[in-house]
């Protein structure tokens, strides 16, 4: 695996014009950047500065070595990817819906199973889930329906944010996510834009807290006209 990164990393580094690589080492302290809140520092250029370039506008070995040691810097797993690792396992879930964001009327329940577990050497953090949920039929009354999704979590370095993708069998689209971290309140908050008919975005904010390692508990808010509301939650317990 090694091998092939450091092949990757050789391929792109030497299509990587002079210029641009100046320019980042120029806007780029070279004492690193600190990330978000709760979240570990990441090196912004671990190798220092551009040394000469190359004849013909391409970097110099030294620019290229400067260039793959970074991008290996930026491929390590740090405290904020353990952080997700810490959530594998398999989790017993409810959801509680409000459809028109009245949180204080009776929701629409469902309960479910989530099994998480971490992958590509900690990298990433995946997420099956499968329960039962209602929804109405052709005839417009509730029944009982099978509900899967899969959610794909990670931390990306270079952006210092939290990442997040999900697909499940009721859409056709992902939806993509990116957040931060709070340790103050052990909670993750990430914002994403959902469009479930063409034209009809909606602005999501999800708030995922973690008390204790054995609860998680994800509250999901909408725009919805003009103000944000809270349409869903899911508790989740840990199974023993």
């Amino acid at each position: 695996m090694k091998t092939c990164m450091i092949i990757t990393v050789f391929v792109v580094a030497t299509s990587i014009a002079v210029s641009s690589f100046a320019q980042q080492t120029a806007t780029t302290p070279a004492g690193g950047k600190t990330s978000n809140a709760g979240q570990v520092p990441v090196p912004a250029n671990p190798a220092g500065g551009s040394g000469p370039s190359a004849p013909g506008g391409q970097p110099s070995a030294a620019d290229t070595q400067k260039m793959m040691q970074q991008m290996m810097e930026m491929s390590k797993v740090n405290e904020n990817h353990k952080l997700l690792s810490s959530l594998d396992g398999t989790w017993d879930y409810t959801v509680k819906m409000w459809m028109d964001g009245n949180t204080s009327g009776k929701p629409q329940e469902s309960t479910g199973t989530a099994t998480r577990k971490s992958i590509m050497g900690g990298r990433y953090c995946m997420m099956d889930v499968s329960g039962k949920m209602q929804m109405p039929g052709e005839d417009g009354k509730m029944k009982d329906v099978q509900f899967t999704g899969m959610a794909m979590e990670g931390y990306d370095n270079v952006k210092k944010k939290f990442v997040a993708s999900w697909i499940d069998n009721m859409g056709t689209g992902i939806e993509f996510s990116e957040g931060t971290y709070d340790p103050a309140t052990k909670s993750f908050t990430y914002i994403s834009e959902m469009e479930a008919i063409p034209g009809m975005k909606t602005q999501i904010r999800e708030v995922v807290k973690v008390p204790d390692s054995n609860h998680m508990m994800l509250e999901w808010y909408e725009s919805q006209g003009g103000g944000e509301k809270k349409t869903m939650e899911i508790a989740y317990t840990k199974k023993k």
